[in-house]
């Protein structure tokens, strides 16, 4: 099957999902080992017997609604490519705005190299794209979950970058006596009963890392509570969170005691980041 055929015969078995066409060149040029441009540049080179088998099932995986980033295993974040898995979220785009929002302060607060503890590590996303972006900070990731401890520190050197470390922790549990200067999270946030837990990728995405309580905000509250403790003075909290959450996460951080609290939207206008400073 030529790559123009295979790319076309993909399309229409995907037809009536989110992306056909760019699922199918994302897939197959995984599959390749190539870039999507060489998909374009060679449409008449012909896939060998296993890779058009390979082909076959991770559309069909597709079809059944598994996300692309389960099926190739890597999703793009920021400016480096991650190994993903199951036992952990697939890093999103809008997560990008809260990275962009812990640079913007960090650049201000840079007397010293900053220590830096993504809570909820997941795949390693934010803590490694912070870690990239300042390489004299010391960057601390945790996770409940083992398999994320070693998905992330797998990313971290993938991306050889050397100046991540990451811990199984339950929150705060294994960080007795140390505090930082940023602590970040991508916490759950969804209801528990939260229809959208039916819909799209998220089906297939570990629902410890995607609910928290009946408003969402258990793990929120949870983590502004016991912070101070873990905080350098003048420090900051930064949480990515629900499109409707940012009017209380902010009064919950300004209630304990955060000043400078701000919310920011994200790529689709939508309220996703709050921020504040301790005092």
């Amino acid at each position: 099957m030529r790559i123009d055929n295979a790319l076309a015969w993909a399309v229409k078995q995907l037809e009536g999902g989110e992306s056909p066409s760019v699922d199918a060149k994302v897939i197959l040029a995984s599959i390749l080992g190539k870039s999507q441009t060489y998909l374009f540049t060679w449409p008449d080179k012909t896939l060998d017997d296993t890779e058009q088998v390979q082909f076959e099932a991770a559309v069909a995986k597709r079809k059944r609604g598994e996300p692309v980033a389960y099926i190739i295993g890597k999703r793009d974040f920021w400016t480096l490519s991650l190994f993903t898995s199951p036992d952990t979220l697939i890093p999103r785009p809008d997560t990008e705005v809260l990275v962009e929002q812990v640079l913007n302060w960090a650049n201000e607060h840079l007397a010293h190299p900053l220590s830096i503890c993504d809570l909820g590590t997941g795949t390693g996303a934010i803590a490694l794209a912070l870690a990239s972006e300042l390489p004299k900070a010391s960057v601390t990731g945790v996770d409940f979950q083992q398999g994320a401890v070693k998905l992330a520190t797998r990313n971290a050197q993938a991306n050889n970058l050397i100046n991540a470390r990451f811990v199984q922790s339950d929150w705060f549990s294994a960080l007795d006596g140390q505090t930082f200067d940023i602590i970040v999270s991508n916490p759950p946030y969804i209801e528990e009963t939260s229809p959208y837990l039916d819909e799209g990728d998220v089906r297939f995405e570990p629902k410890t890392a995607l609910t928290s309580g009946h408003d969402g905000l258990d793990d929120i509250k949870h983590i502004i509570k016991n912070a101070p403790e873990y905080l350098n003075k003048g420090a900051l909290l930064a949480f990515e969170h629900g499109f409707d959450q940012g009017s209380a996460v902010n009064t919950l951080l300004t209630d304990a005691g955060f000043v400078k609290v701000k919310t920011v939207k994200d790529f689709g206008n939508n309220d996703r980041v709050t921020l504040g400073q301790w005092r």
